[in-house]
């Protein structure tokens, strides 16, 4: 398996600064080639390690998580890699190897590799090696519900968890880490694989926010009104009820990792 990550360096002069990305009221796709060493960050509490910070929670648009692509070098990461305690997380890690500890164990985790943390849980990781690591992750203030525990942590990896197809096709598959009736989680971050030809046959709607960072392969996908040629390290960002579909165009499979938020009742007024 093959997992994008965004591509650093800069382009030369040669290159024309036309290109595809946009920001609308219902979506925003962020391609790869915007992914560059000037747009990255550097975080407190983290050592030797850059970041894309490619979706921050925003007022009338996305407003539920932040995701990040996480570069660390040799030797680098964090004791104390989440400052905010009532936030969970996953790590998906694209390339390299990290060490993660997290409730009194020490998980190593190569490319495919995947964590849930949940809230208020501390948590350590480095880069053991002597290459670059580089992984995504997923961030939400987690949504307490009174007689509901905290979902416990868990690592697994891409390789580990069979896909699950969509019903009546083989061409359109969800790699679920979490249970999906498990009421305790409030997001799920999966990974969708689409076999070449593969599509979702219909304009998904939903209330659901999406972050999708393409992992692998090509796809036509639909976004709000608009079809997009999508391909690896490209990031599609959807607010809620924006119309969404896909076409596999490639002669390989199309993944991409997918955020959504779920389980929880919509929160009514103002301020509420």
């Amino acid at each position: 398996m093959s997992y994008a990550f965004p591509p650093g360096g800069l382009p030369g002069q040669d290159v024309s600064p036309e290109g595809a990305a946009v920001f609308t009221e219902a979506y925003a796709f962020i391609p790869a080639i915007t992914m560059r060493d000037i747009v990255t960050s550097h975080l407190p509490g983290w050592r030797d390690t850059r970041v894309w910070i490619i979706a921050r929670p925003l007022s009338g648009f996305a407003e539920t998580f932040a995701q990040y692509a996480v570069e660390i070098g040799p030797d680098g990461g964090s004791a104390q890699p989440e400052p905010e305690r009532d936030a969970e997380g996953v790590i998906f890690v694209a390339s390299g190897t990290v060490e993660l500890k997290i409730a009194g164990a020490t998980h190593r985790l190569d490319a495919g590799g995947y964590a849930y943390i949940p809230p208020a849980q501390p948590w350590e990781i480095i880069n053991p090696t002597d290459q670059l690591a580089q992984l995504h992750w997923v961030r939400k203030r987690f949504q307490y519900v009174p007689g509901l525990e905290v979902p416990e942590a868990f690592v697994t990896s891409d390789a580990a968890v069979p896909p699950t197809p969509m019903p009546n096709t083989p061409k359109w598959a969800t790699t679920r880490f979490a249970d999906p009736a498990d009421l305790r989680h409030d997001m799920h971050v999966n990974i969708v694989t689409f076999q070449p030809g593969g599509l979702i046959p219909f304009a998904e709607t939903h209330v659901m926010e999406h972050g999708l960072y393409v992992l692998e392969g090509t796809a036509r996908y639909l976004l709000n009104k608009d079809w997009v040629e999508v391909g690896p390290g490209d990031f599609m960002w959807l607010r809620a009820f924006c119309p969404q579909a896909c076409i596999a165009t490639g002669d390989g499979p199309f993944r991409y990792l997918l955020y959504k938020d779920v389980n929880r009742h919509v929160k009514l007024g103002i301020g509420l």
